[in-house]
């Protein structure tokens, strides 16, 4: 441009200035763009933020245990088992409480960056394999959020959502299913029972975006339903007046006395007279022993205390209720199933009886995913589960044969039973009721 004018020189140099002042204007909105736009990916989606944790070789470092109960020496210690049966001795492996009537506390980190479900599905699954019989203990999983300290996870941290058995005595059985709404732990109104044997189950829970649940286990439907339903996300839009009080002269006594009715005069009252056939001894001295009295017998026609008939009472108002108004506390929402700033899986339990092996954990947005998982262990792992439980059954029933037949003096060779031209019939289709 040195070719030009000064003052048209001038003039471009200026409007150059102008375009590169708003290309580095629009480079800084478009960042700032990007830098929002990805912050919400990181915090509003659950996609790619899913979980999957099966236990390999090098599981625990990723996992943390916290310190809790461990200065009070009642702490327990976790393992890494396939438990008393299983399929496949290494896939099976998976975390083993140990130690009974101890406390135990351990997580994960889900991902790097907290998430929310909103906008998707959430499904939380899990394996639980308890020892022979569980008598009491928890195997509650909780997903924890942002800034949750792991070295000192314990049963007082707050959680988002815990799921999960959990069992003690003939009392409680039961699928936990509670969510942290608004900082309250909200548990589920009705109980889903759980599983109680040696066996691997899996529990499932899904949150849609519908604000409908659905709980399974083993793949199996064990409710669905509305999350409105079954707990108390919203409060009710009326309540009882609390500062209504009952009139004094409010009636209600629905029953009285007739008050026109009055005791027959034939009416029997006395339940004892004397002994119509008792006589006086004829060595009785008045002077000595007194006047003789005939000792008293229950009188056969007495007929009992005399109560006028009830009748209703003509002033009676009825049952006194409490007037209603607006609930101050209720607010609509129509988003009770997003769970915020999710980040942490978890398991903090007490139990008297150890030996819960726990596997399998997955959490993510696919229904189908997590299904399929399921099945492939259905159809794999856990016949060998049955068929190992078998054996060691026949095992240990051979076993107390032979030891019978030594104590009668027979040899402990049992003896082979003959053979039978009938076809074994070997049931090896997956149905889940045999276990």
């Amino acid at each position: 441009v040195t070719h030009l004018p000064n003052h048209r020189q001038t003039r471009i140099v200026d409007y150059n200035r102008r375009l590169m002042s708003v290309i580095q204007e629009m480079k800084w909105r478009w960042m700032l763009t990007a830098i929002v736009l990805g912050i919400s990916a990181t915090v509003m989606g659950l996609h790619g933020a899913r979980f999957s944790e099966t236990f390999p070789k090098g599981w625990n470092s990723r996992w943390v245990v916290s310190n809790w109960k461990k200065a009070q020496g009642q702490a327990g210690k976790w393992g890494w088992s396939h438990g008393t049966v299983y399929g496949d001795a290494i896939e099976d492996k998976g975390l083993i409480t140990t130690q009974d009537s101890r406390f135990y506390a351990i997580s994960s980190k889900i991902s790097d960056d907290p998430f929310t479900n909103k906008g998707a599905d959430l499904v939380i699954q899990y394996s639980v394999k308890q020892p022979t019989f569980m008598d009491c203990g928890g195997s509650y999983m909780k997903i924890f959020p942002s800034g949750t300290n792991q070295e000192f996870v314990s049963g007082d941290t707050p959680y988002n959502i815990m799921f999960g058995p959990d069992i003690c005595g003939s009392e409680t059985r039961k699928t936990h299913v509670i969510f942290n709404y608004k900082g309250e732990n909200l548990e589920k109104k009705t109980e889903i029972h759980c599983e109680n044997n040696r066996f691997t189950h899996f529990y499932t829970l899904i949150v849609r975006p519908d604000n409908t649940f659905t709980v399974k286990i083993d793949n199996v439907e064990k409710e669905t339903g509305s999350l409105y339903d079954e707990w108390d996300f919203v409060k009710p839009k009326q309540i009882p007046d609390p500062q209504a009080k009952k009139p004094t002269d409010w009636v209600d006594q629905e029953k009285i006395d007739d008050p026109n009715q009055a005791m027959p005069d034939d009416w029997v009252t006395e339940q004892k007279i004397d002994d119509p056939d008792a006589k006086r001894p004829d060595d009785w001295d008045d002077d000595a022993d007194g006047d003789w009295i005939a000792p008293k017998v229950a009188n056969p026609d007495y007929q009992g205390e005399w109560k006028p008939k009830n009748i209703d009472n003509p002033a009676y108002k009825g049952k006194w209720v409490a007037p209603m108004i607006a609930n101050p506390k209720y607010v609509w929402d129509d988003e009770i199933y997003v769970q915020n700033n999710m980040q942490y899986v978890g398991f903090e339990l007490w139990q008297v009886k150890s030996g819960t092996v726990i596997d399998n954990i997955l959490i993510t947005d696919d229904i189908d995913e997590a299904h399929e998982a399921v099945e492939k262990w259905m159809k794999t792992s856990k016949l060998a589960e049955k068929k190992m439980a078998d054996d060691e059954e026949e095992a240990q029933r051979v076993q107390m044969e032979k030891e019978r037949r030594e104590k009668e003096g027979l040899s402990p060779e049992i003896p082979t039973p003959p053979e039978s031209d009938t076809d074994i019939d070997l049931d090896t289709d997956d149905d889940r009721d045999e276990l």
